[in-house]
């Protein structure tokens, strides 16, 4: 299909470039003791936010393509969305539908897994929480029900510890529901299914866009060969290791569980067959390589085993890694990045490492790579492998400084960023992090607001979901628990515009959202949007 767009009839846009930027995690939430974004000084933020071209966007549930508006959004589908301009059923939502359905065991992928594992080891990785960003234990617990009834014996669960999309130390009641699932398994159909091994989800496994190799193999050694502390349970790790450190679940050390003799319950063996559970892609790209491909450099990972596996979904559809999954992904086409490329405007996309492939691989519609590398220039900022809370400026400065840079260039008419602070030092769950981390935002900002300003052109300032907006939340008696997980608040948009003279106007969309700010973004820069994009939150008088 041949894309285009169409000039617009009342607007040709600006002599300067438009620029998106995304504070990841910054949400709108009432101010409190718990609100990092309303306590830390953010004059830059304040201005853009009262302006009269700004205006709270949904950000969350079925806004972003999740199932419920109980669903808190995340950097995947505020991405895909902002990208598209449209909303499309997301990674849980899928995932429901398949197994509510029963299509999700018909595959030949879910057929093939269960063969194999009725003579040897079905395994499940994943994490292990009902976050419902990156996984949910209940989709884990309907894999593990179909393997029992279709005479799977042998199962070994591998769980990553959530404690960020969830309560800091929530494990061991996500155990102990899990623990009382394999005991009426095994009850009711005569199986053997166990945890056999885990670890902090920021410790082991699940790393993205290349930035810590040595973390996904500390959980590939963990998984596969049961490399690593042991313990009689899995419950015994965690008791533990929070006896020995204050640090939350996602930081846990790897552990192996025991049996009697001392051995690992659960390593794995040629044969086996293995599941990752995750159905969000960035931080299961890296272990689903190291499983099945046949050429890794990721790490030395020895003697290949020969395990079946398969991804919950495809996570990188062009990369096509993992080969085999278990649910469709969503098919995003036609994203605004393809429309401008048609158009042969160009542009430029930037963040640091641990968001560079939200705006590129999320925002292209789950598309690595250029769309067309004439036209576009993707610049990754190496992030630092350090705990975000001591370096809370992360590579914000940095982002600024190179992103000046290509719009002073005058070679870009469209760029796009993302400032990864308000979200992964918002995780921490450390509230001084965390207004620090947004100060550095808002001097970012500010900075790119005056550049914009002197080039004539047009600065839209967004979040692709909420974080820093609540740290912590406190129970009648006063004691405050951190909050790491992302919220269900809504986001900022505001529009600044140096050269504006009431060519137009904020509109009165509907249920405003994500997905609403692709066709504002190309009429802002002279173009109708498709007819089918959600409709821009701009008129024109």
């Amino acid at each position: 299909m041949e894309l285009h767009l169409d000039p617009h009839p009342s607007f040709t846009g600006r002599s300067g470039p438009v620029l998106v930027v995304v504070a990841d995690g910054v949400g709108l939430a009432p101010p409190g003791p718990s609100n990092a974004v309303e306590l830390a000084h953010t004059p830059n933020l304040d201005a853009l936010i009262s302006s009269e071209h700004s205006t709270p966007l949904a950000a969350h549930g079925t806004a972003v393509g999740l199932p419920t508006d109980d669903d808190m959004g995340n950097s995947e589908v505020g991405h895909n969305a902002i990208g598209a301009g449209r909303i499309f059923a997301q990674g849980a939502k899928l995932v429901n539908q398949a197994l509510a359905d029963g299509s999700l065991f018909t595959t030949d992928v879910w057929q093939t897994a269960i063969k194999g594992a009725k003579t040897a080891t079905l395994h499940l990785i994943g994490l292990h929480s009902d976050g419902n960003v990156h996984s949910h234990i209940d989709h884990l617990y309907k894999l593990l029900e179909q393997a029992a009834a279709e005479g799977v014996v042998r199962a070994r669960l591998h769980i990553l510890l959530d404690g960020r999309d969830t309560p800091s130390r929530s494990a061991l009641g996500y155990i102990a529901t899990t623990e009382a699932v394999l005991q009426r398994l095994g009850d009711e159909h005569g199986v053997d299914y166990r945890i056999a091994s885990g670890g902090g989800r920021m410790t082991i496994t699940m790393d993205r866009y290349g930035a810590d190799w040595d973390m996904v193999k500390r959980g590939y050694d963990c998984h596969t060969y049961g490399i690593g502390r042991r313990f009689v349970s899995a419950t015994d790790a965690v008791e533990t290791m929070y006896a020995e450190t204050d640090d939350g679940d996602q930081y846990l050390d790897a552990f192996v569980v025991v049996d009697d003799d001392g051995e690992p319950v659960g390593p794995m063996a040629d044969g086996d067959s293995v599941i990752m559970f995750n159905f969000r892609g960035d931080r299961a790209i890296e272990i689903s390589q190291a499983y099945e491909a046949e050429e890794f450099t990721g790490f030395e990972r020895g003697d290949r085993l020969e395990l079946f596996f398969a991804g919950m979904l495809q996570y990188d559809g062009d990369a096509l890694v993992p080969r085999r999954f278990l649910v469709d992904p969503p098919a995003i086409d036609r994203t605004m990045g393809e429309y401008l490329c048609a158009e042969g405007v160009p542009s430029f996309a930037i963040s640091e490492t641990q968001k560079f492939g939200h705006v590129t691989y999320f925002w292209n519609g789950n598309r690595s790579g250029y769309i067309d590398d004439s036209l576009e220039t993707y610049i990754e900022i190496p992030s630092d492998n350090v705990e975000f809370n001591k370096t809370p400026g992360m590579k914000a400065r940095e982002i600024t400084d190179a992103t000046i840079e290509l719009l002073e260039s005058g070679r870009f008419r469209f760029g796009r960023l993302n400032f990864a602070n308000g979200d992964m030092v918002g995780h921490t769950g450390l509230l001084d992090a965390t207004v620090e981390a947004m100060e550095v935002v808002d001097e970012c900002v500010g900075r790119l607001v005056k550049v914009i300003d002197d080039l004539g052109g047009v600065l839209v300032f967004t979040a692709d979901h909420g974080n820093a907006d609540i740290m912590f939340t406190e129970s009648a008696d006063g004691e405050r628990s951190p909050m790491t997980s992302h919220t269900l608040s809504p986001v900022p948009f505001a529009i600044h515009d140096p050269s504006y003279d009431g060519e137009y106007r904020l509109g009165s969309v509907e249920k405003p959202g994500l997905a609403n700010i692709a066709a504002t973004v190309l009429n802002l820069l002279g173009f109708v949007a498709p007819a089918d994009y959600e409709p821009s939150l701009v008129t024109f008088e």
